[in-house]
């Protein structure tokens, strides 16, 4: 790819010149850079452009940058969002395997994104397309329970609600995930990763190698060894074990 292009969609003036300069300091591999304040223009730039990478702000009065997605049929490009703190907005987007920077962005953290995007298969459709569908299916959903999470692996990636989780096992630097319907898949994450997507959904770090979901956990014995509703047994550690008991008294 000799021309990288890329093109920035927010509304306001001083953020997009803030991030114009920072790519242009920090990313020298994007060499055809095109912004905007205005969602409409932006979708026309879209179309006409071709940008291989947008960065989009979420909050916007005209247009939110979701909003704007959902209007784009054929999403062959990849997106970093740009947002202020927006948790249902993150989570969405975490849970989907997408890229987001925070505001003010970070330099540090915007060359990671833009690392990771350079990293992957220059074949950007196939790839993405069904992360970004997943990722429209989250921000559409009325509960946060009904996200589903993407979870990419050497065979696919895959999408599962945190209730058809049982639990996850920590394997170096990959995750093992055990489901209700007594499949398993690998992902190239770490359990810490999940650890920070799922706490909020009821699954709790038991073992430094084990995070399970407490809704399916059928006994607890008093040695601290978790039954799950699989038959399969957790360990709690001794370090973990006090804060654990009291994390599973409280009602889901």
């Amino acid at each position: 790819m000799n021309t990288l292009k890329a093109l920035i969609i927010d509304d306001e003036s001083s953020a997009v010149k803030t991030l114009s300069l920072m790519i242009k300091h920090y990313v020298p591999q994007i060499t055809d850079l095109k912004s905007t304040n205005d969602p409409h223009e932006g979708l026309f730039l879209l179309k006409s452009f071709k940008p291989d990478l947008l960065f989009i702000d979420i909050q916007m009065p005209l247009m939110t940058g979701f909003d704007l997605l959902k209007q784009v049929t054929d999403i062959n490009f990849n997106i970093i969002f740009t947002t202020a703190h927006d948790q249902y907005a993150i989570e969405a987007i975490r849970f989907s395997a997408l890229d987001y920077l925070l505001k003010p962005i970070d330099a540090e953290e915007l060359q990671n994104a833009c690392n990771r995007f350079l990293q992957k298969t220059e074949n950007i459709n196939d790839t993405n397309k069904p992360l970004y569908n997943n990722f429209l299916h989250n921000i559409n959903v009325d509960k946060r329970e009904d996200f589903k999470l993407a979870l990419p692996t050497n065979h696919g990636t895959f999408f599962y609600t945190t209730d058809e989780i049982i639990r996850l096992e920590g394997e170096s630097n990959y995750s093992k995930f055990y489901f209700t319907n007594g499949k398993t898949l690998l992902t190239a994450k770490t359990l810490k990763e999940y650890e920070e997507i799922l706490t909020n959904y009821n699954f709790v770090r038991t073992h430094k190698s084990h995070l399970v979901n407490k809704k399916h956990i059928i006994n607890c014995s008093t040695d601290g060894m978790l039954t799950m509703m699989d038959n399969s047994k957790v360990e709690i550690s001794r370090r973990r074990k006090e804060e654990v008991f009291e994390i599973l008294k409280t009602p889901i």
